[in-house]
């Protein structure tokens, strides 16, 4: 028994056939679909990418419990557990998150393991002189961006081929043998969009990208610009076709088929424009970012070609490994294998630590938000005190103190601190209900207190069968014990403040006191005729202390992450520009 799982980072499920037709561009996803089952209801967990992969190795949500962070000493591992059982597991990747602070206890789980530097400002090739060490960390990484593809002007040096090198030459070293495992892991499609020019030329791409790293925020930028983007996006999701071609011609040339399970999947999505934003993290968890696609190809059934309508998460993968391979799940584990006899689940918990807690039966897809602005109380548990790129810090670890077991913690206490989510607050966006059936595209929120009762019972149903801790039960507004009523549904009354954050900002050039908008808060606000203006349309932020924001933070940062809403935003700059034009 062998097993293949080639992982993309980013994957837009209404991107790839057969959820759509892409076949002109990307003929190896329909191939793929023609020998696997499809399944179209295939949700995310915890998120983004190393809670994520967590969940691969754990079979259980995180997100609840703590942030980005690497495996816990109490944490079950799939790859461990293979190979406590014989089976030989092989990591080929250029997820460079696996290699620094938050995540370097994964990739050790492996029997075996390789890495292809160069990814997204990967510390990798030296040039002094070219990155200032005195800059902010995002400003590094986009300067060491830039040093590395200077390594990478070829199709051959790009990491991405490097890695699916890697992982077919396991596959032809160890065709003859077996009881093996082979995880290709690749960044991409994953920002930056950093793509070979044959693949840039396919997309009318001729010129030299000036846009394949949108920032986290709300679109401003242009139609013309937005499709640029999503351009280039395309690009390296054809070279991700390729790549998986390539993973298929070996699974052709050495007759894996009859006995190698494939399962292809992603750890969430990758907004491009819609509902006015890029990215993800700060933005509610829309459909694009958690309805994932998800392949699976099971050589003991030869089901191929079908679609599965069954409820799943990214925590069924790890156990429907572990079932391939006859090897029972921990207890601590509450995913479900995929074959044939399970069920699915009936609901889908997924989210971000800190922000909005949701779930799905399917059909209706509840966003719960935080229920005060401060977001609080918000604690994290942990016995690896480290941060995405970062140890906790002294302060950080100044306060803690110990906290009781959770059922999955195999007896231990962790460290609980105290701490907030700015960047993930969901308090601005409100709490949501969308009617998946009526409006696929989440583009309109529903008020129905009978369906929004028995989503939130769900939620809380699901929160306690993970254990969730009690301080996020209190920051959301639900009760830790006892039954849900109708005194804990939140949609009616967030409605107006959910409504407002849902329409997309105007473009850059639709506005007339750009430069105001842009100019630090502190200085526009020394003006009183521009002091007037926002404490008329902006009240809450006329004081920075009070949001606890950046000192060079603007009027038009604060918009781009949900701090000030698209009809407030159009109010400030037509009277910022008619106060100067009066002075």
């Amino acid at each position: 028994m062998r097993a293949i799982n080639l992982m993309f980072d980013s994957l837009n499920r209404h991107m790839v056939a057969p959820y759509v037709d892409a076949t002109p561009h990307l003929p190896n996803f329909a191939r793929l679909a023609a020998r696997t089952v499809t399944f179209d209801k295939f949700y995310a967990g915890s998120m983004p990418c190393m809670p994520a992969r967590r969940e691969l190795h754990t079979g259980r949500q995180n997100f609840l419990h703590r942030s980005w962070g690497p495996l816990e000493p109490f944490d079950d591992s799939v790859p461990s557990l293979l190979s406590e059982n014989g089976i030989h597991t092989h990591l080929a990747s250029d997820h460079t998150h696996y290699w620094e602070d938050g995540g370097a206890t994964y990739h050790t789980r492996y029997t075996t393991w390789e890495f292809a530097r160069g990814q997204e400002g990967d510390p990798w090739k030296g040039i002094v002189g070219a990155t200032d060490t005195r800059t902010s960390p995002v400003v590094r990484m986009r300067a060491q961006d830039a040093v590395n593809r200077r390594y990478m002007q070829t199709e051959q040096k790009h990491s991405q081929t490097r890695t699916v090198d890697a992982g077919i030459d396991f596959i032809t070293t160890n065709a003859g043998a077996d009881d093996w495992m082979l995880q290709i892991e690749l960044f991409d499609p994953h920002e930056p969009f950093f793509a070979p020019e044959r693949f840039r030329g396919g997309r009318g791409l001729q010129d030299e990208a000036t846009n394949d790293w949108p920032a986290y925020r709300r679109v401003l930028e242009s139609e013309d610009e937005v499709d640029r983007v999503r351009d280039e996006y395309l690009a390296l999701l054809d070279m991700c076709d390729h790549s998986l071609g390539r993973v298929l011609d070996a699974m052709d040339e050495y007759g894996l088929w009859d006995d190698t399970m494939l399962i292809v999947n992603t750890d969430h999505g990758f907004l491009l424009g819609e509902h006015g934003w890029w990215a993800k993290g700060i933005t509610p968890w829309f459909n694009e970012l958690v309805h994932v696609p998800m392949f699976l190809w099971d050589p003991r059934t030869g089901a191929r070609g079908i679609r599965d309508e069954r409820l799943a998460q990214t925590v069924d993968i790890p156990l429907t490994i572990l079932e391939f391979f006859g090897i029972e799940a921990t207890p601590d584990m509450i995913g479900q294998p995929l074959t044939a006899h399970s069920d699915g689940h009936d609901g889908a918990l997924f989210g971000v630590y800190g922000g909005h807690v949701n779930v799905t039966d399917g059909r209706y897809v509840y966003m719960r938000a935080a229920d005060d602005v401060s977001n609080s109380p918000l604690e994290e548990f942990t016995l690896m005190p480290t941060h995405m790129r970062a140890r906790f810090s002294v302060a950080e670890l100044g306060d803690w103190v110990p906290a009781e077991p959770f059922t999955f913690t195999k007896g231990l206490r962790t460290m609980r601190t105290e701490t907030s989510a700015v960047w993930f607050n969901s308090w601005q966006h409100g709490t949501l209900l969308f009617d998946l059936d009526s409006d696929p595209r989440q583009l309109h929120p529903i008020v129905d207190d009978e369906v929004e009762l028995r989503m939130t019972e769900l939620l809380v149903d699901l929160m306690r069968r993970g254990d969730a801790p009690d301080s996020q039960y209190v920051r959301l507004g639900l009760p830790a014990e006892g039954p849900v009523d109708a005194a804990h549904l939140r949609a009616r009354a967030h409605r107006d403040r959910a409504e407002r954050n849902l329409v997309p900002l105007p473009h850059e050039h639709e506005l007339t006191a750009l430069d105001l908008l842009e100019l630090p808060l502190d200085d526009l606000l020394l003006e009183p005729r521009f002091r007037s203006v926002v404490e008329r349309h902006a009240p809450d932020i006329a004081h920075t202390e009070i949001l606890g924001l950046a000192p060079d933070s603007s009027l038009i940062s604060i918009a781009t992450r949900a701090g000030v809403p698209a009809d407030a935003l159009k109010a400030l700059d037509a009277d910022l520009a008619v106060a100067r034009a009066g002075s």
